[in-house]
């Protein structure tokens, strides 16, 4: 199991995209389950009022597949941490097709992201996996492609 600082060693992210709280397994280069608990303290509940109905309280889609995204970061960069975006290898989002929604998170739900690698070619990884909330699938996840660049190629020139 790992927490925070293993989490924060392999990801550039911080408050409030961080958005990965513990990994509770990992088979190197093959797979990863991680949590994430949903909170109502988030940012983008901030400015909900009194009248918003439970549906509005839904996690946003886009932070969803985020934060299932930066738990394959942590797979993907398990066995070499570079947390660093302006030196070694960057990690860039590549593309996905297969992403489906079956039922909205809500505050209170914590996610379990399950990641496997579906493929490495090079510096490129492909991913499949679900998150499920109590043991139900909220998401599944068809392929998210991964790519990692190095930092000086992708550094602006000097001018």
């Amino acid at each position: 199991m790992s927490g925070q600082a293993e989490i924060r060693g392999r990801l550039p992210h911080r408050y409030p995209m961080l958005l990965v709280d513990r990994v509770t397994h990992v088979d190197p280069g093959r797979a990863l389950t991680a949590l994430k608990a949903v909170t109502c303290n988030e940012p983008w509940y901030a400015d909900l009022g009194p009248d918003t109905p439970e549906e509005g309280f839904g996690y946003p889609k886009p932070l969803l597949v985020e934060s299932w995204c930066q738990s394959a970061g942590v797979l993907a960069t398990w066995e070499a941490p570079n947390p660093d975006v302006l030196a070694g290898q960057v990690m860039l989002f590549g593309g996905m097709t297969g992403v489906e929604f079956h039922r909205t998170v809500l505050p209170g739900d914590v996610l379990e992201h399950r990641v496997r690698v579906e493929r490495r070619v090079d510096d490129t990884v492909m991913f499949e996996g679900e998150s499920l909330v109590d043991g139900e699938t909220v998401m599944t996840v068809g392929r998210i492609v991964m790519a990692f660049r190095p930092a000086d190629v992708l550094r602006p020139e000097a001018s």
